[in-house]
């Protein structure tokens, strides 16, 4: 893996990469509708994702102002609530935290403590600054330091995003590894320079027959395997 040789700093990506949030969302919507059968979960989830990801979009294009990851999903969790007949403010409430009960992948964790013991090991996430410690602590992610790009009032892949990551890694982005599960998230942290590995998930935005990363893995163990066989 000559192609992520000369890394100081690993930065990763959170949702879909480290925590499975289709999975936390789904059990979420369970809990505040535990008569739903499961085809009714999946339509719902899509719902929700397809309207924080709309108004990511407007965001980024400039048809709507800076709003934060809890507004989006508060949003969300009020168009799904109306959608399935769910009244209680109480139970709606709890719904629209439900990123911040997100389950990690199997090697997360145990990947994260093994490249902290060799690298400086940030995470950068369009979780919003208050979620995402709330998110690291019930998925068990540790880190030297957790980035939210509420920081920088955009979404990645938002050049000003990834450049929160490079600041605080204080060197040049080609000895900075991007590590995320979205193609999309890796184009992004190419075009301000730095290095990227894409690892496999099951969520994840694989890349396409042109994307050209610097490492492809089939999970967080064969990356911590190239970065520390050393």
């Amino acid at each position: 893996m000559d192609g992520i040789r000369g890394i100081e700093v690993v930065v990763f990506d959170v949702l879909g990469t480290l925590v499975d949030e289709p999975e936390g969302l789904r059990a979420a919507l369970r809990e505040a509708l535990p008569t739903a059968d499961e085809a009714s979960v999946d339509a719902l989830l899509t719902m929700w994702q397809r309207h924080v990801e709309r108004e990511q979009r407007r965001i980024a294009h400039g048809h709507r102002a800076y709003a934060t990851p809890e507004t989006l999903d508060a949003e969300a969790a009020a168009r799904v609530a109306h959608h399935a007949g769910l009244s209680d403010p109480a139970a709606i409430a709890r719904l629209a935290t439900a990123g911040q009960r997100l389950p990690p992948w199997g090697d997360s964790a145990a990947g994260l403590d093994t490249l902290a013991r060799h690298f400086p090991v940030l995470g950068l996430s369009n979780a919003g600054r208050t979620a995402l410690p709330r998110l690291n602590a019930h998925a068990g992610l540790r880190w030297h330091q957790a980035l939210s790009a509420e920081a920088a009032q955009a979404y990645k892949p938002a050049p000003e995003v990834y450049r929160l990551a490079l600041d605080a890694a204080g060197c040049p982005p080609e000895r900075v590894l991007m590590v995320a599960a979205h193609a999309w998230d890796l184009r992004g942290a190419q075009a301000t320079g730095m290095r990227t590995a894409y690892v496999r998930r099951p969520v994840g935005d694989p890349p396409t027959g042109s994307d050209v990363f610097d490492g492809q893995f089939g999970g967080l163990d064969e990356l911590v395997t190239a970065l520390t066989a050393r």
